[in-house]
């Protein structure tokens, strides 16, 4: 189940980041500074908010908690430095090789889409929110994400595809694959473990990483896993992706040895395909989607963000939702999410753009851990 077969393989390495040269730590401020000098005279990124709880109206009947959120009117930049709680970042960042040659972006000028106009939006993304985690997808340039998210404590595991479409493109960064960094000052890495997803018994291209960190403060142990399912449309794809997410699930669950999990990911399917309902209707991990969760307290159900992804290719506009950020319903609750932008913010040629780096926006979610966090709150 590889990528392009018809095609030779151009076997690069992760070195197109070599003038990257930054002091082994710097202040979050140095940084965003270092970032708008790399960037000149490019638009700023679309500003978002966060939606934060505000209170509860109480219990429905059947029993579901219904709750009330707020939206905040200015962008929450600062960390959630309270051991009881986990900010996760969740984005696809767009590839370099596949955005720059093989994505047909029709309305992104070529300029938006270089490397060097990119790489410091991708940093300010990243570093404007503040996370305790963060889990990436179309990652081909590990080493520079890894030198820079260094100075603020970060590190990080990769793992390739092991048939990244990215190898078949010239002027690649080597392959394409998801990553996991976490704050070593809040947590300590107890295991990376990864896995090409199967499909009836059979290795696909998407592949998986699983972490399991415990917060320094409490010794509380958390499991977060991230993952980047197979593109396209269609009903084969769709059971594929459904397999790919049992795949996923065995994994997560040989591993996690009953911790609290998260697991984040680009699943390129709809919250109305099979792989949806079969990450929420594990028995054993549990688990709610965090925006979801904070969906309109109106909806007779919960409902995910309209899109996730919004771009404009030569077959027309796509807009979907199809990245996701799921957790333990029994072990979190949800405290915030990082709202989507409005289409009038995002502009008429959508993503990617010169004001922003991908053809996805990142998902941020604050949790909060139950068990001995709810005792001493």
């Amino acid at each position: 189940m590889g990528s392009f077969t018809s095609a030779p393989k151009i076997l690069n390495e992760d070195t197109q980041d070599g003038d990257v040269d930054l002091p082994p730590r710097m202040s979050r401020d140095e940084l965003m500074q270092h970032c708008h000098q790399q960037l000149g005279n490019l638009p700023p990124l679309v500003k978002r908010s966060f939606r934060r709880l505000q209170g509860q109206s109480g219990d429905t009947p059947d029993g579901v908690r219904v709750l009330q959120w707020n939206v905040l009117s200015r962008v929450c930049g600062e960390a959630v430095s309270s051991p009881c709680h986990v900010r996760v970042l969740q984005w696809n960042v767009l590839s370099q090789a596949l955005g720059q040659m093989n994505d047909n972006f029709v309305c992104c000028p070529d300029e938006a889409l270089e490397w060097r106009s990119r790489r410091y939006h991708i940093i300010e993304e990243i570093v404007e929110y503040c996370p305790d985690v963060i889990c990436l997808q179309e990652v081909d340039h590990f080493n520079f994400l890894k030198t820079v998210l260094g100075t603020q404590g970060y590190r990080g595991a990769f793992f390739p595809k092991p048939d990244s479409p990215c190898l078949y493109i010239k002027g690649n960064n080597g392959p394409d694959g998801c990553a996991i960094f976490f704050k070593e000052d809040k947590f300590e890495l107890l295991k990376v473990e990864t896995r090409v997803l199967e499909v009836w018994r059979v290795q696909s291209n998407q592949v998986a990483v699983v972490m399991l960190l415990r917060i320094r403060e409490t010794s509380q142990e958390i499991c977060v896993a991230t993952t980047h399912l197979k593109a396209r449309t269609g009903a084969l794809l769709s059971t594929l992706r459904n397999e790919q997410g049992k795949d996923l699930l065995d994994f997560v669950t040989s591993h996690y040895g009953g911790r609290p999990v998260i697991i984040c990911g680009d699943f390129n399917a709809e919250p109305t395909e099979p792989v949806y309902l079969t990450l929420l209707s594990h028995q054993s991990l549990r688990m709610a989607s965090a925006y979801a969760t904070t969906g309109d307290v109106s909806d007779a159900a919960p409902r995910e963000p309209p899109y996730t992804t919004w771009k404009i290719r030569e077959e027309g506009e796509v807009c979907h939702t199809i990245d996701y950020v799921f957790y333990s319903l029994d072990s979190f609750s949800v405290e915030a999410v990082l709202d989507f932008p409005t289409g009038e913010e995002i502009g008429e040629g959508r993503v990617p753009s010169f004001g922003y780096p991908s053809d996805h926006f990142s998902l941020v979610c604050d949790f909060r851990l139950k068990s001995a966090c709810e005792l001493g709150s």
